[in-house]
């Protein structure tokens, strides 16, 4: 399976990063099956910080997957909130998964967690509405034996 990761740089070795701002599944890297979705967060970043970004492609072998920690959402549920509430607000918050992989929240869907967070709406409404979106994935590569599932396959330049 092919898996894309936006970056303002080309990524052949993929590393465990710290951000500087809570994630949805916590530290790591982060792919997503859907080349638009890798592209729209290049754009993004190239409109601050830079005129030129790079979509990295990669290849995941299942085959290196036997053995590691996986969770995995289909779709928004209460367990997937509680878990992506859990990385975003508690800085005390850790998991021991290799890799993580379910829906992101696009811009749209962070107006939502927005009213949930505020007490607004309720975890049963912010799910029921959440569900209503197509929500595209992510995959969260916790671990670096994780790492070892990725191989770098080519990087796309992308231009404002």
């Amino acid at each position: 399976m092919k898996l894309y990761h936006g970056s303002l740089e080309i990524v052949e070795r993929p590393v465990i990063r710290v951000p500087n701002r809570t994630l949805d599944y916590g530290n790591g890297f982060y792919t997503t099956t859907s080349e638009s979705q890798a592209t729209a967060w290049v754009l993004r970043k190239t409109n601050r910080l830079s005129s030129i970004g790079h979509v990295n492609i990669y290849e995941l072998h299942d085959e290196l997957l036997s053995g590691l920690n996986i969770l995995s959402f289909d779709e928004p549920s209460e367990e997937w909130l509680d878990f992506v509430m859990n990385n975003r607000t508690n800085v005390d918050f850790t998991h021991d998964y290799d890799i993580v992989k379910g829906p992101v929240a696009n811009d749209r869907a962070y107006a939502a967690f927005a009213l949930y967070e505020s007490g607004f709406i309720n975890k049963t409404e912010l799910i029921k509405e959440l569900k209503a979106y197509e929500l595209v994935d992510q995959y969260l590569f916790h671990t670096e034996r994780s790492l070892k599932a990725l191989s770098f396959i080519d990087a796309k330049e992308i231009q404002l």
